[in-house]
C-alpha cells in the first residue's frame, strides 16, 4: 500500500495478515514531544513500514524511518541539520504483560482495540534517535578553539595559593599557633 501520508492510526493485525507495506512522510511540526525534545521542526520525516507475521507467528512491523532535523550545536546552541536515521523491529502485543514474552531482536509496541496509533511510533523512534550531542564542524562553529580551552590553563601555576588550595588554612593554623604560644 503507497500512500504520500502516512494515516494516523490502523489495524495493525489486518495489515501484518496481509503482509502490507507503508510508505510515505510524516511533517515533523505534528510531533509535539519531538519539538518538547529537540525543537520546533519543519519539512518531513520519510517513513517505511512492513507489517508480516513471522516463522513463529510473532506479528511484527519492520520499520525504517530518515528526516532531516534542525538540532542545536552544543557549543554556539546554533541551529544545525542532522540527519535522523532508524531502522527498527517491533513486535506486536496486546497487553504489556506480553512484552516480556517477545525475543530480545523486538521492541514492544502496544495494541489498543486493535488499532495502533503510527505517528507516536514514528515519533517514539525519532526520539530513540536523536543523537545524544551534535557539534558543527570546528571551521564552522561560532565558538573558536581558543574559546574551548579551559580557562584553568591560564592560571599562574608559579603561585602556591593556585597549586594549593589549602595554603590559606595553614596560614591561618599557623598564625593561631604563634599566637597561643605567647
Amino acid at each position: 500500500m503507497l500512500t504520500s501520508q502516512i494515516p494516523s492510526r490502523v489495524e495493525p493485525y489486518k495489515l501484518a495478515a496481509r503482509h502490507e507495506r507503508l510508505e510515505g512522510t510524516v511533517a515533523l511540526d505534528s510531533l509535539a514531544r519531538l519539538a518538547e525534545e529537540a525543537g520546533p521542526q519543519t519539512g518531513q520525516c520519510q517513513v517505511v513500514l512492513e507489517f508480516a507475521v513471522n516463522a513463529q507467528g510473532r506479528r511484527e512491523i519492520r520499520g525504517h524511518l530518515q528526516a532531516e532535523l534542525s538540532l542545536a550545536c552544543r557549543r554556539c546552541l546554533e541551529p544545525m541539520a542532522q540527519v535522523v536515521e532508524s531502522h527498527f523491529l517491533l513486535g506486536m502485543v496486546s497487553d504489556e504483560a506480553l512484552a516480556g514474552e517477545l525475543p530480545s531482536s523486538h521492541e514492544p509496541v502496544l495494541v489498543e482495540n486493535e488499532q495502533l496509533d503510527l505517528l507516536t511510533v514514528v515519533e517514539d523512534e525519532l526520539i530513540l534517535s536523536l543523537p545524544q550531542v551534535v557539534y558543527h564542524d570546528e571551521q564552522e562553529c561560532g565558538v573558536s578553539a581558543q574559546q574551548l580551552v579551559s580557562k584553568a590553563d591560564d592560571v599562574d601555576t608559579g603561585a602556591s595559593s593556585a597549586r594549593n588550595p589549602f595554603a590559606v588554612l595553614n596560614t591561618l593554623k599557623n598564625s593561631s599557633t604563634s599566637k597561643g604560644n605567647k
